[in-house]
């Protein structure tokens, strides 16, 4: 599971900086715009919209896009479209398991683009259900590390009565993993100990994994690349493992 976190990490922060940067923002939006509409246009008071703003803040989201967002979710702006949540399910390369997190106001169009991104780079589709099982909903909050600002240890003591389970050193930062439904305790908790956090995210975590060489790496990683790349998915999940070397040979 680390080989996975490590990659995603790395990826997230290449993400900001790359030519995508405009369908990233989109993305994020999308979702602060939803969380207001699910929850109310408070982020004192709804707390998955509150996550969804520092995720947009953090990422460099201008703060006039994320008040526009929030007004049309909350209905104080018109315009908002009807969103709906979908996943769906499918197999990578070398059997890896997938998970596609759609956020859409048009379900055949996310449909068409899950499926042609997946058949395309070697995946397929399959029934609800076969997949969404080797998967946890959990609660995943990222530390980076900071110049003696923090470590593992003061970062344990500080979520432990929390909720949180495990912290994981990935190397340019924490992994810090809770219940999703302690998530915002763990999350406050950090910044009450004025720790500062990368991300904090409802997350699927695989409960087995499937380890990958370079090149079968490669293709998992161009399945999920492609998948991203649509504008209907938010998120996507695979139960792969790399290890340090073999991300090393893939690089860029």
């Amino acid at each position: 599971m680390s080989g996975h976190s490590k990659w995603a990490t790395t990826k997230h922060k290449k993400a900001a900086l790359d030519a995508k940067r405009g369908k990233m923002f989109a993305k994020l939006i999308k979702n602060i715009e939803v969380a207001a509409r699910n929850g109310g246009g408070d982020p004192a008071g709804n707390p998955t919209l509150y996550d969804a703003i520092q995720k947009a803040k953090k990422s460099s989201v201008p703060n006039d896009n994320i008040d526009r967002a929030m007004k049309r979710g909350s209905g104080a702006d018109g315009g908002g479209a009807d969103y709906q949540n979908i996943t769906y399910e499918g197999y990578g390369p070398n059997g890896v398991a997938v998970l596609v997190e759609c956020l859409t106001d048009n379900r055949n169009r996310a449909a068409s683009e899950v499926r042609t991104a997946m058949t395309r780079n070697g995946g397929t589709m399959a029934d609800p259900g076969s997949v969404a099982y080797l998967f946890t909903r959990k609660g995943v909050v990222i530390v980076p590390k900071t110049a003696g600002s923090s470590n593992e240890d003061s970062i344990l003591m500080a979520v432990l009565d929390a909720g949180a389970e495990e912290v994981n050193d990935l190397g340019e930062s924490f992994e810090v993993v809770s219940e999703a439904t302690d998530m915002v305790a763990v999350r406050t908790a950090l910044v009450d100990a004025g720790i500062d956090y990368d991300s904090a995210d409802a997350t699927f975590l695989p409960s087995v994994s499937v380890p990958l060489d370079a090149e079968s790496a490669r293709k998992v990683f161009k399945l999920i690349e492609a998948l991203e790349d649509s504008d209907e998915v938010q998120n996507v999940y695979a139960n792969f493992d790399v290890s340090d070397e073999v991300l090393a040979q893939v690089g860029d």
